[in-house]
C-alpha cells in the first residue's frame, strides 16, 4: 500500500505526489491546474450581492445596507489594495451607537462569502444571544479589511467585526476570516485587530467554533477597552483557534 494514503487523510496539502520520470505524474499535475484554476476564479468572480441579501433575510436580521470601496473595477482593486481600504460613500448608513456591526467584504474570495457568510451571520447571532445591540450589516465590495474601520465609525458602534474572504490558495479557494476591532476608526493598524481564520466547514473552522471565539473576543475587548497584540486567545497559535476565552496582557 502508499504509505502516504494515511498521511493524505489529515492534511490539505499535497504531499507524495510521486513521479513519473523527471515530472509529476499527469493526475497530479491535472489536480494542480484546477486548483490554480479555483484559486483565479474566486478571486474574480463577482459577489452575487442580491442572492446574499435574500439568504441573509432568513436570519431575521435588519435589511443589509451596500458599500463598495473607491476601487471601481476588480482589476484596480487588485492593483491598488489602497483604494480597496477606503469607502467610496458612505451617506447610507447611519449612526446606530450599536453594540456590534457586521461588515460582510468580498475580500480576495467573493466565493468565501457567498459559501460561507450566511451561516456565520446566524452562528455568531445565536452566540452574542441578544445580550448586544447589533447594526443593520453592511455588505462591502471591492473591499479591503481596513473598509471596516470606516464602516465601524460611520455605524457608531463600539465593536466591528468584518467578515471576509480571505486568499485563496492552492488547497482552500473560499475560506473566511473574520477581523475585530474594537473602537473602529480610520488609520487602525493590524495590530489593533484580532482574527479568525481558516473558517471553511467541513475540512477548515466551522461556524459555531469560530462564533464562540468571536464572542469572547468581543468580551474581553470590552473588559480591556481594546482590541488587537493586547488581547489574546487563551488556546494560542495561529488564527485564535482552540480559545475558550481571553487573556488580555
Amino acid at each position: 500500500m502508499d504509505i502516504w494514503t494515511p498521511l493524505r487523510t489529515t492534511t490539505q496539502a499535497r504531499i507524495g505526489l510521486g513521479r513519473a520520470g523527471n515530472s509529476l505524474p499527469t493526475r497530479r499535475v491535472l489536480e494542480f491546474q484546477a486548483a490554480h484554476a479555483a484559486a483565479r476564479d474566486a478571486v474574480h468572480d463577482p459577489l452575487d450581492v442580491d442572492s446574499l441579501i435574500e439568504r441573509l433575510a432568513e436570519i431575521g436580521i435588519d435589511e443589509p445596507v451596500r458599500v463598495r470601496s473607491r476601487a471601481t473595477s476588480r482589476s484596480e482593486y487588485l492593483r491598488r489594495p489602497d483604494l480597496g481600504r477606503s469607502p467610496a460613500d458612505l451617506s447610507g448608513l447611519r449612526n446606530t451607537k450599536a453594540d456590534i456591526g457586521f461588515v460582510l467584504a468580498d475580500g480576495l474570495s467573493p466565493r468565501a462569502l457567498t459559501d460561507h457568510a450566511t451561516g456565520m451571520v446566524d452562528a455568531l447571532v445565536r452566540e452574542f444571544d441578544g445580550r448586544y445591540r447589533i447594526a443593520p450589516p453592511v455588505i462591502a465590495t471591492q473591499a479591503r479589511v481596513a473598509l471596516g474601520d470606516h464602516i465601524g465609525q460611520a455605524l457608531g458602534v463600539t465593536t466591528v467585526l468584518v467578515l471576509i474572504g480571505e486568499r485563496p490558495g492552492l488547497s482552500v479557494a473560499d475560506s473566511l476570516g473574520i477581523y475585530l476591532t474594537y473602537r473602529p476608526a480610520p488609520r487602525r493598524t493590524d495590530a489593533d485587530r484580532n482574527c479568525i481564520s481558516n473558517i471553511h466547514p467541513p475540512d477548515g473552522l466551522d461556524y459555531p467554533t469560530a462564533a464562540a471565539i468571536a464572542a469572547a473576543l468581543v468580551a474581553g475587548a470590552r473588559q480591556l477597552g481594546r482590541s488587537g497584540v493586547a488581547l489574546k486567545d487563551w488556546g494560542g497559535g495561529s488564527g485564535e483557534i482552540g480559545c475558550g476565552g481571553v487573556q488580555l496582557t
